[in-house]
């Protein structure tokens, strides 16, 4: 059995390692504390977005899935569709021009 980081903390570390690079990010939706799913929403500041969510492997390994990316209004109405599915959910905006979002980074996965 592994130990799982709470969502707040997670979501915590995480701007915190964006603040250091001067990436914004700022939470959408606040979700369950303790064990809330999380989606980070990429927005490219050129009208495009890009919505990720967590995802578990079949092997037990995680990793970060494409839920939704295009159009930001169209990626802003499926996290929406979410939100009201999933009121537990948090919901990160990122925003940087060159599409950095850090989930690639081991601490974050």
């Amino acid at each position: 059995m592994s130990a799982r980081l709470r969502s707040d903390l997670w979501v915590a570390a995480y701007r915190k390692h964006l603040e250091i690079l001067n990436i914004p990010c700022m939470v959408v939706a606040k979700g369950q504390a303790s064990s809330g799913a999380v989606m980070v929403k990429l927005n490219t500041l050129d009208g495009k977005a890009t919505a990720l969510q967590r995802s578990v492997q079949p092997d037990g390994t995680s990793g970060w899935m494409v839920v939704s990316e295009g159009d930001e209004r169209d990626v802003d109405h499926s996290i929406s569709k979410q939100l009201n599915f999933d009121p537990d959910l948090w919901v990160l905006e990122v925003e940087d021009k060159a599409g950095r979002h850090l989930l690639d980074d081991p601490a974050f996965i």
